[in-house]
């Protein structure tokens, strides 16, 4: 797992369980606050046999992340 601290909010690269394996994802939450984070599937259609993979794959696409909006939104 992978983290970057922008402004107000921490990334992380995560994985979902999905059909058939898992997704990369990135989870937002805002920094010094409680709750649940915020998961962004990334890499759209692709599906990994396993977590460690998915979770490579997160971490590549988290490194290209340039801001999280206000919103909680990523920014390419």
């Amino acid at each position: 797992m992978a983290r970057r601290e922008f402004e107000q909010y921490e990334a992380v690269s995560a994985v979902v369980p999905w059909e058939g394996g898992y997704s990369a994802a990135i989870a937002v939450k805002a920094l010094n606050a409680g709750g649940a984070p915020r998961f962004h599937k990334v890499l759209e259609g692709q599906t990994f046999a396993k977590a460690f993979e998915a979770d490579d794959a997160a971490t590549l696409e988290l490194a290209k992340l340039v801001s999280v909006t206000e919103d909680g939104e990523l920014v390419w």
